[in-house]
């Protein structure tokens, strides 16, 4: 694994990452797309315990452009207008985590028939390439492993948002299929930068995703409501001991609230209590639910 594949793996799941150091069940948890329930056509469905905090922000985002839209309706979503939901909730997290700092839009796939020796981890790739992807969505999380699969990740990197748009849509059948929720949560990363996560992290040694429970932090759930990555929750920035500690600049987009307030853990601020839109991620002990008001 190159330099960059292990920056990638270790801001994700933490230094012991690995076939010894992160127990299977936890990749196996993460290891699924974005699927739309059938019985409600715009809900997206989460099949074991951790991926919530990349798709209970990406069904946030859903439900903003959802509402924006004058032809949608929340109750009833064809199969069409669902890729299309999808694909510019997808995008829009990826442009509003692309920050100033950010060298361009990226995406992360894989190919399939590839040996260890002859992919490179995280390798950069021009965008014309993407003829030369296949999706391996039949593979099984167990037939291809940890190692394996950060083995054969490929990195897309586009210059132009409209690039970028055309890619998300050609890669359609990779977000919906199995590692999907993966994929996108490791583009968001590469298009931010990692040292751009890691100077807003309170804690860089603390992955994104803790490596015993499978559940993510709230930096990576900040990431994904306001493209920043910072721990806290509060407005503003605060100083401690002579420490800063980042929060939330501005009012975000859709909102977060938790029950741990009610518990003074923790006081979330204006910015993230009072959204643009009407739609709240609620985080409890063991979950994030996605509410809203219309």
């Amino acid at each position: 694994m190159t330099e960059a594949g292990q920056e990638l793996v270790h801001l994700v799941w933490g230094k012991k990452a690995g076939p010894r150091g992160l127990a299977d069940t936890i990749f196996c948890r993460w290891a699924q797309g974005f699927v739309f329930s059938d019985s409600e056509s715009t809900a997206l469905e989460q099949f074991e315990g951790g991926p919530c905090a990349v798709i209970a922000p990406v069904q946030a985002f859903l439900l903003k452009r959802l509402f924006t839209s004058e032809k949608s309706t929340w109750r009833d979503c064809p199969e069409e207008e669902q890729k299309n939901l999808l694909c510019h909730t997808l995008c829009d997290i990826l442009e509003m985590a692309c920050s100033d700092n950010s060298e361009s839009y990226c995406l992360a796939t894989w190919i399939r028939g590839k040996t260890t020796e002859e992919t490179a981890s995280i390798s950069e790739s021009p965008a014309e390439s993407s003829h030369q992807e296949e999706q391996p969505s039949a593979l099984a999380v167990e037939e291809l492993g940890f190692e394996r699969f950060h083995a054969l990740i490929h990195k897309r990197a586009f210059k132009s948002f409209p690039e970028l748009k055309d890619a998300v849509w050609d890669q359609y059948s990779a977000w919906t299929n199995r590692f999907g929720v993966l994929l996108f949560l490791y583009s968001v990363i590469l298009t931010k930068g990692i040292e751009n996560i890691k100077n807003e992290i309170e804690d860089a040694t603390e992955p994104l995703i803790d490596p015993v429970y499978g559940h993510g932090s709230q930096s990576l759930i900040n990431l994904l409501l306001t493209g920043h990555a910072v721990s806290n929750v509060w407005d503003g920035d605060r100083e401690c001991s002579g420490m800063k500690l980042l929060g939330i600049h501005k009012q975000a987009t859709v909102g977060f609230l938790t029950l741990m307030e009610s518990l003074r853990y923790c006081k979330v601020g204006s910015y993230l209590k009072s959204p643009k839109f009407p739609i709240w991620i609620l985080g409890s002990e063991t979950h994030l639910t996605v509410f809203f008001a219309k």
